[in-house]
């Protein structure tokens, strides 16, 4: 059992770019989160829906590889959700899904848990969404939580709708992660300084928005602090915001600032703790664009990075040598 619990989906991403055959690969946002924390060494539990079939067995073998422990549907009743990825001649994705979430009642949880992460289509699609809050609903008075929306408009529905979901996930959140594409889309014409103040007044303590090449910033009651990029030689985006919300979460723990306890500690984060935990983020997805698919780096890699950078792994991360293009 472990300290995190990620709720949300599996996604078996079928990868298509010039010159390469259509591959399978593991995938989902939640999933990718879980197998990016279990990576740097952090004890983590999967909520999820995994079918008995081709997609699933490579997908649970991928987590288990890591250390991620599987709960929720497994098995010959469950559907995995597969997603067809097309990469443009600068290695940026694009989606097309074929998804049903349906995950059932979660039955016991393991002990333990400090910190639940919620994401993408699993936190607001129904039926399944409703045994997400029936999680978060048991654990949260124990538990700190976290939330990366990860917009897929095409499985959203209404517009309105959507943007009620996704807020009512904020208002339970203590940090949330969004990326300038998903503020724009689920708020369009304002700025994600704006989105990000009016939702730190829903509950959450901190509101990160990544800007892709540009960097990130962190917007908390005490203000706002930019997260400078880190380079790295892209070689596609896919995962990217994933291994930057587990190393933002694996940074949180190693300062002691998860669980329901630390409340208090989280609101209160300084800023060069905050931007220690920035910088940790923007260098473990910096190493993961570097790379094909959503591949984060184990816990020797990411020290490794930090320490060739010139500073102390842990906690607080570094400045990133100069390569090409920003993360």
């Amino acid at each position: 059992m472990g300290d995190f619990l990620v709720v949300g989906e599996c996604v078996a991403d079928i990868v298509r770019a010039d010159g390469r055959e259509d591959v399978p690969h593991p995938g989902g946002s939640p999933a990718n989160v879980a197998y990016g924390l279990a990576r740097l060494g952090r004890g983590t539990v999967l909520l999820t829906q995994l079918g008995g079939d081709p997609a699933g067995a490579l997908i649970g073998a991928h987590l288990r590889s890591a250390g991620v422990e599987l709960l929720g549907d497994l098995g010959a009743d469950a559907v995995t959700p597969t997603a067809v990825v097309t990469l443009d001649g600068q290695g940026q994705a694009s989606y097309a899904f074929d998804v049903r979430w349906t995950l059932r009642t979660a039955g016991p949880l393991p002990g333990g848990i400090r910190h639940v992460h919620l994401g993408s289509i699993g936190a607001v699609t129904e039926p399944g969404a409703a045994t997400v809050r029936e999680v978060v609903a048991r654990l949260r008075t124990t538990a700190t939580v976290s939330y990366d929306p990860n917009v897929r408009p095409a499985l959203l529905g209404s517009h309105g709708e959507a943007v009620a979901r996704v807020e009512a996930c904020v208002a339970l959140s203590d940090l949330v992660k969004a990326s300038d594409e998903d503020l724009a889309w689920l708020c369009p014409g304002e700025p994600p300084r704006e989105v990000a103040e009016r939702w730190l007044t829903l509950g959450p303590a901190a509101v990160v928005v990544t800007f892709g090449g540009a960097g990130s910033t962190a917007y908390t009651a005490a203000g706002e602090l930019h997260g400078a990029p880190v380079r790295a030689e892209v070689a596609d985006t896919v995962g990217a915001g994933d291994s930057f919300m587990a190393a933002a979460l694996d940074a949180l723990a190693g300062l002691d600032l998860l669980g329901a306890a630390a409340r208090p500690r989280l609101a209160a984060l300084d800023q060069a703790s905050l931007a220690a935990v920035l910088h940790r983020a923007a260098t473990a997805a910096a190493l993961t664009v570097s790379r094909p698919g959503a591949n984060p780096p184990d816990l020797a890699e990411l020290r490794a990075a930090l320490r060739r950078a010139g500073r102390q792994p842990c906690p607080a991360p570094a400045e990133s040598s100069e390569n090409s293009s920003h993360w």
